[in-house]
């Protein structure tokens, strides 16, 4: 990781309509099970298995577990009987696989994938113990704006910290430009390692982060195409780094569709407590209600006309 630019090959030959892999590529739907899903999430099945059936992938169930503070085992068996009741099936990975026990997809099952993906990075002597909190971050970067994540200065890289001072670990990102084709956005440019420094990939509690899990379990699950809201762009660069260095030589293509928000401008969110599918579903909405007024806000379709999950195929 130390050219100057690096652009990386993409599933981008041989398209449909310049836009999508030929018939076969794999994509995935990945919640994380840190509240029940709402409108913003449908939107996101949506786009995955709409723009799946319309182009000849297959649908991979994920589910995003790695943040342990946060997650519940109420909120992953919810999703999984939301997803159920909506009609979205996936191709890989079944709801009931889920409620057997232990699979790869759940990613609080799958830590020694991310551990044998530290090693290979630590044998290219690029992850090093990290003691720094948020707190020293933001006092050695000074303010940031509201919703801006600070850019983390490498105040530990050559620090050697010996590796039993913290479970933490970052990866290095060398100041490297990152150029990948978005099928909706167009040609995009990054430079991680200005924009966020080096990446944590596993914090003090021994948490994976994120940024790596996603990374690792897109390779090993191989993703072709990543279909998610475009709050996660600027997230992008850094992940193909991440998985140039971990030994994936094709990174996936990228599709990041508009999000929901509020009249405020605020995207959906579990944490700010927005009307769960759940609460409508229980004040007497079906599945197709549900998935057409998603359909309809996210500007796929004029109206909020009902609309079945195996029909969303028509909106793409």
């Amino acid at each position: 990781m130390h050219d100057e630019h690096v652009t990386l090959q993409q599933h981008s030959g041989a398209l449909f309509g310049d836009r999508f892999p030929v018939s076969g590529w794999r994509t995935r739907f990945a919640p994380a099970p840190t509240g029940y899903l709402h409108l913003g999430h449908l939107v996101n099945a949506i786009h995955v298995w709409g723009l799946a059936e319309r182009y000849g992938g297959f649908v991979v169930l994920r589910v995003e577990d790695h943040d342990l503070t946060r997650c519940r085992p109420e909120y992953e068996a919810a999703l999984l009987e939301d997803l159920e009741w909506l009609g979205f099936v996936p191709h890989e990975a079944s709801v009931s696989s889920f409620r057997a026990g232990p699979t790869v997809y759940r990613q609080s099952d799958n830590g020694h994938a991310y551990r044998e993906a530290i090693t290979a990075l630590e044998k290219q002597r690029l992850v090093y113990p990290c003691t720094c909190s948020r707190r020293d971050i933001l006092r050695a970067v000074g303010p940031v704006a509201e919703g801006e994540e600070p850019r983390y200065p490498g105040t530990c890289r050559t620090l050697g910290h010996p590796s039993t001072d913290t479970r933490a670990r970052r990866v290095i990102l060398e100041p490297e430009r990152v150029s990948f084709q978005d099928l909706r956005l167009g040609p995009q440019e990054q430079t991680p390692a200005n924009d966020c420094g080096d990446v944590l990939v596993c914090d003090r509690f021994g948490h994976w982060t994120y940024q790596f899990a996603v990374t690792v379990d897109d390779r090993d699950q191989r993703i072709d195409v990543v279909i998610r809201g475009e709050d996660l762009l600027s997230s992008t660069g850094r992940q193909i780094l991440i998985a140039h260095a971990l030994g994936r030589a094709r990174a996936p293509a990228y599709f990041h569709h508009t999000l929901l928000r509020t009249p405020e401008g605020r995207k959906l969110s579990k944490a700010a407590g927005d009307t769960s599918l759940r609460e409508l579903r229980a004040a007497g909405a079906s599945a197709a209600q549900l998935i057409g007024n998603a359909a309809f806000r996210a500007g796929l379709q004029p109206t909020p006309a009902p609309i079945s999950a195996a029909d969303v195929v028509r909106l793409f």
